[in-house]
């Protein structure tokens, strides 16, 4: 077996990664997919310097794929297929994720890796969401929130810390976990990391997207 993390830069990625490493599987390179307009993590907005910081606090190699901003079906299982050739010919079996309980995501990514002759691992599969929680605030792991559904979430949750705190102020209805991508994270420090990553801040942007209902649209 070798296997790669499907990286979002996340505590759910994390949490998955070092869920994989207790269970003996072999995981040794990161692939992460990156707008290719801003040159940031898709749909979380983290800069691609501070991914290139975590891979290298983890000692992990980094393979990152660009799409387009609002990539189609067909542009995105194109690209990634590309790259799960590559990787297949590179000897990797299996692509970890940190998927929790969306059942359709879980049934789409594995159809994408079989296409491949790949094999999916889910560490946090099935696990609830609180139970989630708590491994994330008993691990060390510390992040931030870096996007917010403002469906969901007003504006000022995004740039804070995950902690009690923001679970407690978390309002009824939202997946702790940000499942429903209520909101996304950006782990700076943790047992992964042989350093905390630097960063700071930026102002708060508020982007609209289509939505994916009746439209060609992927969201990774």
């Amino acid at each position: 077996m070798k296997a790669f993390m499907n990286w979002s830069g996340g505590k759910d990625s994390a949490l998955a990664l070092v869920k994989a490493q207790r269970e003996g599987i072999p995981v040794d390179r990161l692939l992460t997919t990156v707008n290719a307009e801003t040159d940031r993590i898709s749909m979380h907005g983290v800069p691609r310097s501070l991914l290139k910081q975590q891979a290298v606090a983890m000692g992990l190699p980094l393979r990152t794929v660009a799409l387009p901003a609002m990539p189609g079906m067909e542009a995105y299982e194109t690209t990634m297929g590309a790259t799960h050739r590559e990787l297949k010919s590179e000897g990797y079996t299996h692509g970890v994720f940190g998927d929790i309980f969306l059942e359709d995501l879980k049934a789409y990514r594995e159809k994408l890796l079989a296409a491949e002759e790949l094999a999916c691992l889910f560490p946090l599969w099935n696990h609830a969401s609180k139970d989630v929680v708590k491994q994330y605030l008993q691990s060390g792991f510390k992040a931030v929130v870096v996007c917010v559904n403002s469906a969901f979430l007003d504006e000022r949750f995004c740039g804070r810390l995950l902690d009690e705190s923001f679970f407690s102020d978390l309002p009824p209805g939202v997946d702790p976990c940000g499942e429903n991508g209520e909101y996304h994270s950006f782990i700076f420090d943790g047992p992964l990391f042989s350093r905390p990553i630097n960063f700071k801040l930026g102002e708060v942007v508020h982007r609209e997207y289509p939505s994916p209902k009746g439209a060609d649209d992927c969201f990774t």
